[in-house]
């Protein structure tokens, strides 16, 4: 037989012919004419002569360390012992190919370097798991297993809590945003742990009852998910969140590994990254939302539940609210001049019975809980009030203010609402306590002359204004209440009468800052779809007052009958008088046939009228209010407002540092008061790489969809970096950056 047939029947694998020898469904070892073969997936792995201990004892081990079969695999195939196998690996790792044979058969003064010395000098060096793989041509389970052996541990930078130099005074009073460092006075909470992905010390001491909030450890990670929210901690910390909390609820939460600190960063970053509702967190890796939170796990359903839970138990979140409220107009004075107020329903679709409120959108009352946001005249919010019972805007308004009047103190503020609150009684109520007015006329009113409109045009707020509009005075509560009325004649000749107590603005203005109360509108709708404003926080019930008084369920089916008797009597008179004119038509009626009709059309009409006032009088003998008690069978309950309330303040905080970020990016962005927020959303969603030194945790984000979408944000990290931050809990400093675009 010639040498190529020889060769082409070595390695035919049609057929299992003596001599082959199966290793497993990838594997054959082919023994024939002193020579062995070892095939994987029809590849030549191996080949040498039968006698050759070396060579096969190097078989044995690149089949087990390359991941091709197990040990017992090869074990078997090469009649030898698991052992043996094991054996050849160890002496392989200690000294290569030398060490499976003779033991002087490696040159001498030559180092030796083995296979585990590589993989452990690779990883050094930072290279993954994988890339150390592919470059030793062994698998990536035989890389772990080596170091695994040695103990193998990645370094960290240890982060050690050294002073740091005191934080720079507050931000002057203004509108724009300015992010200055934050550094809390108090003793930053120190780790037992020096893995950032192993706390099962601190965890332990929390269980014991000696640790009240995790200290956060972070370790260099490439790419991590979502990473890129971390450029909204200035912007949370400004806010003053965690000191107001602190000082509301001290240790509410008590010793726990998911302290106060831990717990608002992880709802306020959940509300940043679109997490709506702390069950969407089943969605998501808790190891990947914990290496952004410095832990090794965030915390998941339950745990964030129960935190939930405590801080409602504990009924601060007015105080808190107000706290809030404070901050912000400590840093934001300028911006309040205009006050807007406006209530926001919140439908309930659950089993409970709770009282109702009227839904525009369904043009019907529904079960519903009512709050009433006060925003700034940027749009942004200020304070939040949850009303009881659904109370009306003109009941809610003198306890909002009374509430701003404590906060806002001597200064001059215009507050603006809609037809909501039109009463001149209030008006009169309000001026009188030293507030201006500015809302819609409501109600019909004599349409004005057209040569009483100007037009107006200017500039306002960065922004071009073409009005045209008539300026007068106008008396209610027959002569004791004198306002200004200023009226907007629009292209297609309807008259919008904007009524106001502020007679040094100009009417351009005037009509500006009515008009702009959409800002709370589009508030509302961009909190309702992009942080789920209307979820309930908490489906938990309350005892409602039970002498609360609501209108009386009795005279409402009498006003629905009552209303069916008028149409009915209406309809009536109405086909007496179509048949009384009908047969007046006629050339020749007949007397008697009219006569008849005309009986019974009045018979039916008077037995009608005498249905529609014994109806009236019935009606008027009831109560048109009656005490809740009598009128709701069963349990008198209404929503737990505290947990609500809680959610709401929080999403408040995150949609504010949404706002101010927005505000940095302003002007290296172009389009930025049509895409600004979505921009901003896009950067806190992106990826990107931690990087841990002894002073500072580095954050580089990954390039946006667009070179010009990164430069924007490139510019506001530099912005951020003007005035460090450090990590809440830690005395590492934020840098942050962004990756060049790829070419």
């Amino acid at each position: 037989m010639s040498a190529p047939e020889e060769q082409a029947e070595l390695f035919s694998f049609a057929s299992t012919p003596d001599g082959t020898q199966v290793i497993n469904d990838r594997c054959l070892l082919r023994t024939q004419e002193g020579r062995r073969v070892v095939i994987v997936s029809g590849i030549v792995m191996a080949h040498y002569a039968v006698g050759d201990r070396i060579a096969e004892a190097h078989a044995r081990v690149s089949l087990v360390e390359q991941g091709w079969a197990d040990q017992n695999d090869v074990a078997r195939a090469f009649d030898c012992s698991t052992r043996t196998v094991r054996r050849d690996e160890l002496r392989f790792d200690d000294g290569g190919m030398a060490a499976l044979g003779r033991a002087n058969g490696y040159p001498k003064g030559r180092p030796r370097i083995t296979l585990t010395q590589s993989v452990e000098s690779l990883k050094t060096e930072g290279h993954s798991n994988c890339e150390i793989a592919r470059r030793l041509g062994i698998s990536e389970t035989a890389v772990r297993k080596r170091l695994r052996r040695v103990g193998w541990k990645e370094q960290q930078p240890e982060q050690k809590h050294f002073p740091e130099p005191a934080a720079p005074a507050a931000a002057k009073q203004g509108c724009g945003p300015n992010l200055s460092a934050f550094c809390s006075e108090e003793d930053v909470p120190v780790s037992i742990d020096k893995d950032p992905s192993n706390r099962r010390g601190d965890r332990l001491m929390a269980c014991l009852g000696l640790l009240e909030d995790a200290a956060p450890l972070f370790r260099s990670e490439a790419a991590v998910p979502r990473a890129g929210v971390l450029l909204a901690i200035p912007a949370l910390l400004q806010s003053g969140v965690l000191e107001c909390a602190r000082d509301i609820y001290g240790s509410t939460l008590g010793p726990s590994f998911y302290g106060l600190r831990t717990s608002l960063m992880t709802i306020l970053l959940m509300a940043l990254l679109r997490i709506k509702r702390p069950e969407a967190l089943k969605e998501h890796s808790p190891s990947s939302l914990g290496q952004v939170l410095g832990l090794d796990r965030a915390p998941e359903v339950k745990t964030l539940r129960r935190k939930l839970a405590r801080f409602a138990a504990a009924g601060r979140a007015s105080d808190f609210g107000r706290a809030l409220a404070k901050r912000r107009i400590a840093q934001r004075g300028n911006a309040l001049g205009f006050l807007y107020v406006d209530g926001h329903v919140r439908v309930y679709h659950g089993k409970h019975t709770i009282p109702k409120a009227h839904v525009a959108q369904r043009h019907m009352p529904v079960p519903a809980t009512t709050d009433y946001w006060v925003n700034d005249m940027q749009g942004d919010p200020l304070f939040v009030v949850t009303a009881d019972a659904n109370a009306g805007m003109v009941k809610m308004l003198p306890v909002l203010l009374s509430q701003m009047r404590a906060m806002l103190g001597d200064r001059r503020l215009t507050v603006v609402f809609d037809r909501g609150g039109f009463s001149p009684k209030l008006f009169l109520q309000l001026v009188e306590s030293g507030f201006d007015i500015l809302t819609y006329r409501k109600g019909r009113c004599p349409a004005l002359p057209r040569r009483l409109f100007v037009p107006h045009k200017g500039r306002l707020d960065g922004r071009v204004l073409s009005y045209v509009l008539a300026d007068q005075e106008v008396r209610l509560l027959k002569g004791r209440l004198r306002l200004r009325q200023v009226t907007r004649l629009t292209d297609g000749g309807h008259q919008t009468p904007i009524l106001t107590s502020r007679r040094d603005l100009k009417a351009l203005e005037v009509a500006f800052r009515m008009f702009e109360r959409w800002r709370q509108e589009n508030f509302f709708h961009y909190l309702k779809y992009e942080y789920a404003m209307d979820a309930l926080a908490q489906h938990s019930v309350v005892p409602d007052d039970p002498d609360r008084d609501v209108p009386n369920p009795a005279r409402k089916a009498l006003d629905t009958a009552l209303r069916s008797a008028r149409a009915e009597l209406t309809s009536l008179q109405a086909d007496y008088g179509r048949a009384a004119f009908a047969r007046l038509e006629r050339l020749s009626p007949s007397k008697g046939g009219l006569k008849m009709a005309k009986v019974a059309h009045e018979r039916a009409i008077l037995s009608a009228f005498k249905r529609v006032t014994e109806l009236e009088a019935r009606r008027a003998s009831l109560p048109a209010r009656v005490p809740v008690h009598q009128a709701v069978s069963g349990e008198i309950v209404r929503l737990a407002p505290e947990g609500q309330h809680f959610t709401n303040l929080l999403k408040m905080i995150a949609y504010q540092a949404e706002s101010d970020l927005v505000q940095l990016v302003r002007p290296h962005y172009r389009r930025a008061d049509q895409e600004g927020r979505t921009l901003i959303q896009n950067a806190l969603a992106s990826a990107a790489d931690l990087e841990v030194t002894h002073h500072e945790l580095r954050v580089r984000l990954h390039p946006l969809s667009s070179p010009h979408r990164s430069r924007a944000i490139a510019a506001l990290c530099d912005e951020l970096n003007r005035s460090p931050t450090l990590f809440p809990g830690s005395l590492l400093r934020l840098h942050f950056s962004i990756g060049d675009p790829p070419n």
